[in-house]
């Protein structure tokens, strides 16, 4: 390569826009990819690259793919590189004033060939934070009118699973001042035919609502005897409150597959147990299900 030509890819780099409201997380490290093996290293030295500069080199790498979704995008389509860059996107948003904190961050799936299903659910993500931020500012402006007080919220992601047929990705809120309150959501999604997967989809029927239903019930029931501190609102339990005790998961209840190719159904803070017991899921097993599965491609 010639210097006009590495003048000229200078140029095209820095004339790549970079939006405002977007930040790039390197997932992997570039030191997974085993590119820099002993005798290529020893080349490089040779060469009069140090050690110093192949650091300052590594930032400014991770920078570009930082700031410059399209930097990232061009390098995917590298085939050296294709494996070794794999990001998750965010949009953010946070306010810190006094006794006023909210931190906002939405997730967004990169690399999906079904284009239609990832921009569908990285609209849904945003437009869920967005929301959140607008009616926080709402509360927020509300109490200042009205002599103050405090206010706070998390809103953030967690990947739950990510295997090479599975991606459960789950998004939470937290209230984070006064009586705090958690909720999560979840998206599974089938990465090899690039599908979201729901509840109702697994089964061939609604009886799946009924038989885990009952299992929950019957775990509940045996945590509790195992350790009375686990308390749940549930027939089997001696209860000292008026709440309706738990009978039935929802049709849509919330819902991930973990690493291991088991539903896994969760309920969130209060839903059916006491504040301090938090989030709580159930590991369904494969065995009271298996006759209702519409395949064991995904639960086993």
């Amino acid at each position: 390569m010639n210097g006009n030509n590495f003048e000229q890819l200078k140029k095209e780099y820095m004339d790549i826009p970079i939006p405002e409201e977007l930040d790039f997380v390197v997932k992997k490290a570039l030191q997974d990819s085993n590119i820099y093996s002993k005798k290529k290293r020893k080349q490089y030295y040779k060469s009069g690259i140090t050690a110093a500069s192949m650091a300052a080199a590594l930032m400014a790498f991770t920078l570009l793919i930082n700031t410059s979704p399209v930097f990232a995008e061009t390098l995917s389509a590298v085939p050296i590189v294709k494996n070794l860059v794999k990001v998750l996107t965010f949009r953010e948003y946070t306010v810190k004033e006094d006794t006023y904190n909210a931190e906002i961050k939405a997730p967004s799936i990169d690399g999906l060939n079904n284009k239609t299903l990832e921009n569908t659910l990285n609209d849904k993500y945003i437009e869920e934070n967005k929301k959140l931020y607008e009616e926080f500012l709402a509360d927020m402006e509300s109490l200042k009118e009205n002599n103050g007080g405090q206010l706070g919220i998390k809103s953030g992601y967690v990947v739950k699973t990510d295997t090479d047929t599975i991606l459960s990705i789950g998004r939470y809120v937290v209230n984070t001042v006064g009586s705090s309150s958690t909720i999560f959501k979840y998206d599974t999604i089938d990465k090899k035919n690039e599908v979201l997967i729901t509840l109702p989809s697994l089964f061939k029927d609604e009886s799946y609502v009924d038989i885990i239903s009952e299992n929950i019930k019957k775990q509940m029931v045996e945590q509790h005897k195992a350790n009375n501190k686990k308390f749940y609102w549930v027939s089997g339990i001696d209860q000292k409150t008026s709440i309706k005790p738990f009978e039935k998961i929802l049709k849509g209840q919330n819902f991930y597959i973990n690493a291991e190719n088991k539903l896994v159904i969760s309920f969130d803070k209060y839903e059916v147990a006491p504040g301090y017991m938090g989030i709580v899921e159930f590991t369904i097993p494969t065995e009271i299900i298996s006759n209702i599965l519409v395949s064991t491609e995904y639960i086993k």
